[in-house]
């Protein structure tokens, strides 16, 4: 994989099903949805956020806001339980000192896909720490030219955790399998997966 692009596998250990419980809370609060691209295309992935801000996209564009946009009201605060495993994640990667400002929940249901795409609306030079719940997927990271080869596809199972910031922070990654009844029992997801992307915005 590029430099400073860190797998860490299984770093969860026996945390994923408190961490599905503060999940649901969220998603009481801030429900998951699915929203519409720019172009106007809805996104397969259903999304929500906590934290101080939260990615949004709609026909105006893609950017982070304070509030949600469906309720006007300021997203979940981030639980002490995702910020702390973000920083102890990044610091295993070789990222010292993160401190994640917002928190991108996203679900894929079968079919669900996540094209190639550039994390570059945050104004930080912090990495992406990436954390996997439920099903397995095929997570396909490739390079920070252009979504063409050369990239590398890596299956991330339940508890794994996907660090990348320095030279790849800007690598073109996404989605393109998930494989439904994957995921480990006691994990507390039935079917499907989750992805919880902690990142640093320089906004909030």
């Amino acid at each position: 994989m590029a430099e400073r692009a860190v797998l860490l596998h299984g770093f969860i250990g026996d945390a994923e099903a408190d961490l599905i419980a503060v999940l649901r809370d969220i998603v009481a609060e801030a429900p998951f949805r699915r929203m519409m691209t720019p172009g106007g295309h809805q996104m397969s992935v259903a999304m929500t956020n906590c934290g101080s801000v939260g990615w949004v996209t709609d026909h105006s564009g893609y950017r982070y806001s304070p509030n949600d946009p469906e309720t006007g009201k300021p997203w979940p605060e981030m639980p002490p339980l995702i910020a702390d495993i973000a920083s102890r994640a990044a610091r295993a990667a070789g990222f010292a000192g993160f401190s994640p400002e917002a928190c991108l929940i996203n679900r894929y249901v079968p079919g669900a896909r996540m094209s190639l795409h550039q994390d570059k609306d945050e104004h930080s030079p912090a990495p992406v720490v990436s954390l996997s719940l439920g099903d397995s997927c095929v997570f396909r990271f490739g390079n920070t030219a252009n979504r063409k080869r050369p990239w590398t596809d890596i299956t991330l199972h339940s508890g794994d955790l996907f660090v990348f910031g320095g030279p790849a922070r800007f690598a073109f990654h996404g989605v393109t399998k998930v494989h439904p009844g994957t995921a480990p029992a006691g994990c507390g997801l039935r079917e499907g997966r989750i992805n919880v992307t902690m990142r640093v915005t320089g906004l909030a």
